[in-house]
């Protein structure tokens, strides 16, 4: 293998991604298995965005909101499970460097726009809920470009500053992967310089890009509940509660995953449990994304049914 240690201080020029599975005779249902799922994510999500710029009743801040996280969603799997059936078709496990760590920066990215896009839509409803009257001023389409704008900007730079970082840091030794994509937690584990700036990093950012919108998404929905509450029809509550219901499943979901993946650092014995954990934040909540903000939702489901079927909303 071809050193790079005096060009860039890394000895290793490709990881070896051990994948799901290191049993020849799983191999085959695996790729199936995550084929499918990433045809029926990447089918459901497009549908979603198609409804949501074909349908006139879905052209609300909400739903603009939704139309990225679908993208998001695609986006997401499409950088990791690609890579990972390309290397179960052609039975070979190694990543370059380069590609290991450009992976890495574009999963940071997107993950890092999806926390700042989930706050956002409880912001959304926040308004919508508690300040009805001035919802359309405060809600309008130059905020709402410049609230996406911003998730994109500094997620961009929670991605690059962790892929310089990383960048700095000497791989000599060891290194196998045992994940199905790169990451920040499992390349820790193979360095052979110290990790520790790297891992005082992830934490500090961590709080940043995860902790305040945390922070800011229960402050909205501790008012939203208030106000629901408040609502005197049984049934304007139900309306109400059912809006946000979807949202909050996707928030538990995602920020669930996210504090398993990054708060258990340096614990080898957990990378079988990353997987399970690996697979649930990259397929699994993608994939169940467009079922959970349509099954309560009859807009959502009445423009899949034309966007589907090729018909329009004749009324």
């Amino acid at each position: 293998m071809e050193s790079k240690f005096e060009s860039n201080g890394t000895a290793v020029t490709e990881f070896i991604l051990l994948g799901l599975v290191e049993t020849a005779g799983l191999q085959p249902a695996i790729f199936v298995i995550f084929f499918f799922a990433y045809l029926l994510t990447v089918g459901g999500n497009l549908s979603i965005l198609a409804a949501v710029l074909v349908e006139p009743k879905l052209h609300t801040p909400m739903y603009f909101f939704l139309g990225n996280l679908s993208m998001l969603d695609v986006g997401c799997i499409s950088v990791t499970v690609p890579s990972m059936l390309g290397r179960l078709l052609s039975h070979k496990r190694t990543v370059p460097y380069g590609a290991c760590l450009t992976q890495l920066f574009f999963f940071h990215q997107l993950a890092g726009v999806d926390c700042f896009l989930l706050t956002a839509m409880a912001y959304d409803r926040f308004l919508a809920i508690c300040r009805p009257l001035t919802y359309s001023t405060r809600m309008n389409h130059t905020v709402q470009r410049v609230l996406v704008t911003t998730s994109w900007a500094c997620a961009f730079s929670n991605a690059l500053t962790h892929t310089v970082a990383i960048s700095t840091l000497d791989f000599c030794g060891p290194n196998v992967i045992n994940h199905f994509y790169c990451d920040l937690p499992q390349l820790f584990q193979l360095s052979c310089s110290s990790t520790q700036l790297n891992e005082l990093l992830l934490f500090g950012l961590g709080v940043l890009m995860a902790g305040a919108p945390v922070i800011l998404i229960v402050t909205s929905y501790i008012h939203v509940a208030a106000a629901v509450l408040r609502i005197r029809s049984s049934e304007g509550r139900k309306k109400a509660f059912s809006t946000c219901g979807s949202h909050l499943t996707v928030v538990g979901i995602f920020y669930g995953t996210g504090v398993f993946s990054y708060m258990r650092l340096g614990s080898v014995e957990a990378s079988d449990k990353d997987k399970g954990i690996g697979i649930l934040n990259t397929v699994i909540s993608p994939m169940l994304n467009p079922l959970i903000y349509s099954l309560r939702n009859p807009d959502v489901q009445g423009a899949l049914r034309r966007v589907l079927t090729g018909k329009r909303d004749m009324t």
